[in-house]
């Protein structure tokens, strides 16, 4: 059985500062172009598949990293599977939220704001992952 281990409160700051995380991260992959920004994308959520491991949840933390491998491999032809991926990893940031260890190991909440910022990627890959740059110019995708 899984003991609750965050007994700290959620702050407005503690969720609003993921969402300049996500703004910061949309940014950067906007500015590469599309083929480029698939990939990168795909490779930096296979990556975050991993950031678990030795989380605290034991062995479950290999199949969900093995989980988003193969969703990242996928989201290098369609974004829609790195929107899937990163979905998942905000599933897997509240149970580390509420049961594992925090993804930065002296930062008890940074779980939290992890599903916060993950949620608002997964978003934007669901929606294609549009360049902010050509939006913000008028150009068309």
């Amino acid at each position: 059985m899984l003991t609750r281990k965050t007994g700290r409160a959620l702050t407005a700051p503690a969720l609003l500062s993921p969402l300049a995380g996500a703004a910061v991260a949309i940014g950067l992959g906007s500015v590469l172009d599309k083929k480029n920004r698939r990939s990168a994308s795909a490779v930096v959520v296979a990556g975050a598949g991993a950031a678990y491991l030795n989380g605290g949840l034991g062995v479950w933390e290999f199949p969900f990293c093995g989980l988003v491998t193969y969703l990242a491999h996928r989201g290098l032809v369609e974004y829609r599977w790195v929107g899937f991926a990163w979905l998942l990893h905000t599933v897997w940031d509240v149970v580390h939220h509420l049961y594992g260890n925090p993804i930065v190991p002296f930062e008890p909440l940074s779980s939290a704001g992890c599903a916060v910022c993950d949620l608002v990627l997964a978003g934007w890959y669901f929606a294609g992952a549009p360049s902010v740059l050509e939006f913000a110019h008028g150009a068309d995708r």
